[in-house]
């Protein structure tokens, strides 16, 4: 009796060396409340501190009414209680700026993903697999990293002797995907704060102008004369500060969000490249 046909299995081993990435999400909690309670301390002890005004208010408690500013800087404390928030806002901005800037710097490793992925291709080709895998240890970025779990697979496939090339090309495309999961999310981690305060400062400034010019019409009424004009005149350019600092922190956020996006592109273009380089070599290597 004839022994039936052995086949390959028809399914992919599920099996991967990728590991999820540990992470603290500790910055995003504590950085806005923290900015914001220094945003606060800014405006009232530095901006407001009674040396910058001619008729001060030291028992005013949390919001002492300064009254005769010294300099613009000293203006821009009466532009009312919306200033802190806008300066908290600022520096959340700033303080994500500096956070994503040093992901982005770290995941695009060392040298030219472009050269980097170059000397994989002339290795593959040369069916130098450990030497690529030492080339990814030195990138140290996220294209190396998502590399170097492709050629760890990639290695394992060249003695499968089970699979179809074709099962052993989606094992390593499997790897690959995986690697990248885990990879995009934390180039965009943050991210969020450079979008959201890019619109909200300009609304919080606009807030702080609303309510400002709500309080010098409101004293307008009270007085009369030349008195009233300059109440008035006073009233709205300290209202303004509001608008100019919400601009200023949102045009700070745009700028900072789409050069950040630009750059992550980058690094998901390379990160596809890798992908590419690796099935394709081994689709005419290894048939």
């Amino acid at each position: 009796m004839a022994e039936p046909n052995k086949t390959a299995p028809s399914t992919v081993n599920a099996t991967t060396s990728v590991q999820a990435k540990k992470s603290s999400n500790i910055i995003s909690l504590l950085a806005p409340i923290i900015c914001i309670i220094l945003g606060y301390s800014i405006w009232r002890f530095v901006i407001g501190n009674s040396a910058n005004f001619t008729s001060p208010d030291p028992a005013g408690g949390f919001w002492p009414k300064n009254e005769g500013p010294k300099t613009d800087w000293a203006r821009m404390y009466q532009g009312g209680i919306v200033v802190p928030i806008l300066i908290g806002c600022f520096l959340i901005v700033f303080t994500f700026v500096i956070e994503r800037a040093l992901t982005v710097a770290k995941a695009n490793g060392k040298g030219s993903n472009a050269d980097f992925i170059r000397k994989i291709q002339f290795f593959l080709a040369d069916k130098k697999v450990d030497a690529a895998l030492a080339e990814c240890d030195k990138q140290k970025g996220s294209v190396g990293n998502v590399m170097k779990a492709g050629l760890r697979k990639y290695k394992a496939m060249i003695t499968e002797g089970e699979l179809t090339t074709e099962q052993k090309i989606l094992a390593i495309q499997k790897e690959i995907e995986e690697a990248t999961a885990l990879e995009l999310p934390m180039l965009e981690k943050n991210l969020v704060f450079l979008s959201t305060l890019a619109s909200v400062s300009t609304l919080l400034g606009l807030l702080g102008t609303v309510l400002g010019m709500i309080r010098a019409f409101g004293n307008l009424g009270e007085s009369g004369g030349g008195e009233a004009a300059r109440e008035l005149s006073k009233g709205i350019a300290e209202a303004l500060y509001n608008t100019a600092t919400g601009i200023g922190t949102s045009a700070f956020a745009i700028i900072s969000y789409n050069i950040f996006t630009t750059k992550i592109d980058a690094i998901t273009y390379g990160i596809d490249e890798s992908g590419f380089t690796l099935t394709q070599s081994f689709a005419s290597l290894y048939k």
